[in-house]
């Protein structure tokens, strides 16, 4: 029995398959990166503070402030990533530049804008236990500054998160030393104030504030 090869042989071409499995790996490390690297750490962190110092609970439901901090995240970061398709997406869909440099080109925006956030101190530490040297902050490596940005993104969020906590705290002292003057006692304090903070934050615009202070905050 014999067989024939005359059919068209046709190399086995893996890269679609390859491209595949990296595009669905990437999207599962969108959140990861989300969190890590943009200024959407900070906002969550303002925004669920706020939502703690009205004391109203679940509303707006974590949904809603994800959404607000998402859609912050996104106007912040426009110009990083509006970069990063100039010099990385762009050129590599051309077939202009190497994976690698591509790579290198998206980085390097990102790694600028999170150094510009991030707290000195918080830089020199991490390099100084990751024991490398490098002559100016632009040589840290990527995986050194992304823990650094991480710490102070927390230690500034909860920074503006101690402002925000503090008129609203003096909201409930007034509240109780009233209640307690009238004899009031069986009266929930947190209840009373309740409507009076929500009051007072809608009086001074408080969300506007906020949000300013937030996009100001950026560097």
């Amino acid at each position: 029995m014999s067989f024939s090869l005359d059919t068209i042989k046709k190399p086995l071409v893996f890269s679609d398959s390859i491209s595949l499995l990296i595009a669905l790996s990437s999207i599962s490390l969108i959140p990861f990166f989300l969190i890590t690297t943009t200024s959407f750490l900070r906002i969550i962190i303002v925004l669920g503070s706020l939502r703690m110092a009205l004391g109203t609970q679940q509303s707006p439901p974590n949904s809603v402030l994800i959404a607000v901090a998402l859609f912050l995240t996104v106007f912040i970061m426009s110009g990083v990533w509006g970069q990063i398709e100039k010099t990385a997406l762009v050129p590599y869909n051309k077939g202009k530049i190497s994976q690698e440099q591509a790579i290198n080109n998206a980085i390097t925006p990102l790694k600028s804008f999170m150094l510009r956030q991030v707290k000195e101190s918080d830089l020199a530490l991490l390099i100084q236990i990751s024991k490398i040297k490098v002559a100016k902050p632009d040589d840290v490596p990527i995986w050194v500054v992304i823990p650094a940005f991480i710490m102070s993104e927390i230690t500034i969020g909860f920074s503006i998160a101690f402002v925000i906590f503090i008129p609203f705290v003096l909201v409930d002292l007034i509240v109780a030393n009233v209640l307690l003057s009238l004899g009031m006692f069986m009266l929930s304090p947190v209840m009373i104030s309740l409507p009076f903070k929500i009051l007072l934050f809608v009086l001074a615009d408080g969300f506007a504030l906020i949000t300013k202070g937030l996009l100001l905050s950026f560097h």
